[in-house]
């Protein structure tokens, strides 16, 4: 057997240190998140699952449009006729790699009622504004869309400004408007489910859903997902919700046109989160929020998402509770940022705990030592580090699970897509990002508190009292590319994207056909 240094002796002593009553509470508690996190995600699994029965059942029925609706009866003309009139709002900003795919998909829907499409950029200049003109342009009189230009924001964020010059320009018989992020793929029926829970029940204030990220391979994209796959399981209720994504609101247009609740003022006069901001009146004014459970959609991310814009959308997503509209709503954003931070160390400590315990048993094995020596010395460590071992891999189940069910929900709503898979998903790198995540988001959120500004797609806001007090906008802050989908912020000033790129991904889409109303 072979002596003991000083670092074998502060290594075993360490050890038996993790072993305290306080350590052990941390070790334990961080093995009762992961058991947490998996019945989460079971729940949310047996939801989603519950919709591909249905649907399932419904075609063996002789529905073949199950996907658009579990009642083909909804399908006749004569209920399609009567089906209100929608206003889609996209705020854009640059051009990535899948704005092409996810405006397609959109434009594309299945609705049979009237649609109008209101695609809403700063400026001339923004490399949107063109690849959208040259997209509707295929179209033609097809479909009823128009890009407009809405200027700069001076009193709140640039999206929130965006979304109310759409609002302001939607057609006057608009029934309902939704608010959709360009990097949302929706699937054919989606625009139709949202509309139909909406008919069911009027006292709805808002309908939202919620994405599944596609990890491109990165450490960055796995980081993404894994922060959003937490939140999916408050999504994924088949109903009534506290949360709210701003990817996906579908609202009642006749609340902007009264600006009921104070929806248009809360988010013009100093708004920066959309979605935040909305949740907080929905709270105050003890509004519905529902999420159906058919409303996931698939996110493809970056495929050269590096870690430095991971960081930069963390810090961005951290930021949003540093905004608030009333003093109750400053102290839910107080109360889950403590939670949050805490329980993102709590769930990052133990598993530094147990390399520690691992550490010194294989120290203390290679210093000659048997194993059931080994075992016997370090066997209170071990024992713990084996109990986060097993809730580890119960709670990583759960979660590919969840994600299985996703995928395969969101293949059978979109039948002529192309079939997404989980065979591209590392798990290694899922559990190296749980652990770099919730390292990082304390780290993030703290930041965000000290600083009270943020560079969004090269525009600082800064906040005072939760509402934006001052907007700067130097050239020097504007990034090369978005952090999330890696859209060209820049372009060139004027020009006009190259028609052979459009061209080419467009008959890479061609299985999105156009479809002509009641073509069902």
């Amino acid at each position: 057997m072979l002596p003991f240094d000083s670092f074998d002796a502060y290594l075993f002593n360490a050890s038996r240190a993790l072993c305290s009553p306080l350590a052990v509470f941390i070790q334990i508690q961080g093995c009762f998140i992961c058991l947490i996190l998996a019945l989460g995600w079971a729940l949310a699994a047996y939801v989603r699952g519950r919709e591909i029965r249905r649907m399932k059942s419904s075609m063996k029925s002789g529905n073949s449009f199950a996907f658009l609706t579990l009642d083909i009866n909804e399908l006749e003309h004569s209920n399609q006729v009567n089906l209100p009139r929608v206003s889609i709002v996209m705020p854009l900003k640059g051009f990535g790699e899948h704005n092409l795919h996810n405006w397609r998909s959109q434009i594309t829907s299945l609705y049979g009622g009237p649609l109008e499409f209101l695609f809403v950029v700063e400026n001339t200049a923004d490399p949107a504004y063109h690849a959208v003109k040259r997209l509707l342009a295929d179209f033609k009189d097809a479909v009823d869309a128009k890009v407009i230009v809405a200027g700069l924001s001076t009193t709140c964020s640039q999206k929130i400004h965006n979304q109310l010059v759409g609002v302001d320009q939607m057609h006057k018989d608009t029934k309902y408007v939704l608010f959709l992020d360009d990097d949302v793929r929706l699937h054919p029926g989606s625009i139709g489910a949202l509309t139909t829970e909406m008919e069911k029940n009027p006292d709805i204030f808002i309908q939202t859903g919620y994405p599944l990220d596609l990890p491109s391979g990165t450490l960055g994209s796995y980081c993404i997902y894994e922060y959003h796959m937490p939140c999916s399981m408050g999504f994924a209720t088949g109903g009534k919700t506290f949360f709210l994504w701003g990817g996906c609101m579908m609202m009642h247009a006749n609340d902007f046109r009264t600006d009921r609740h104070g929806v248009v003022s809360g988010l013009r006069d100093g708004g920066y989160s959309d979605d935040m901001t909305l949740a907080a009146i929905a709270g105050a004014h003890k509004r519905l929020i529902t999420s159906p459970p058919v409303a996931v959609f698939p996110h493809p991310l970056a495929t050269d998402l590096t870690f430095p814009r991971y960081w930069n959308y963390l810090r961005k997503q951290t930021f949003v509770l540093e905004s608030y509209t009333t003093k109750v709503n400053w102290i839910m954003n107080r109360a889950l940022f403590t939670t949050h931070c805490y329980l993102s160390w709590g769930f990052v400590a133990p598993y530094v705990m147990a390399g520690i315990h691992m550490a010194a048993a294989l120290r203390y094995y290679f210093k000659g030592y048997s194993l059931e020596v080994t075992v016997l010395t370090c066997s209170g460590g071990l024992l713990l580090a084996g109990c986060l071992a097993i809730c580890t891999v119960i709670e990583l189940l759960s979660m590919w699970n969840l994600t299985r069910i996703e995928v395969h929900l969101c293949n059978t709503l979109s039948p002529e897509a192309p079939q997404l898979s989980l065979a591209s998903y590392n798990w290694c790198l899922v559990f190296i990002a749980m652990l770099v995540d919730n390292f990082l988001y304390p780290l993030s959120a703290m930041r965000s508190h000290l600083s009270q500004s943020i560079n969004w797609s090269g525009i600082r806001y800064h906040l005072r009292d939760g509402k934006i007090c001052k907007i700067d906008r130097h050239k020097h802050l504007v990034p090369k590319i978005t952090d999330l989908a890696g859209k060209d912020l820049l372009g060139k000033q004027g020009s006009t994207p190259k028609v052979a790129i459009i061209s080419s991904l467009s008959r890479t889409l061609a299985q999105w056909r156009q479809p002509k109303k009641y073509d069902i």
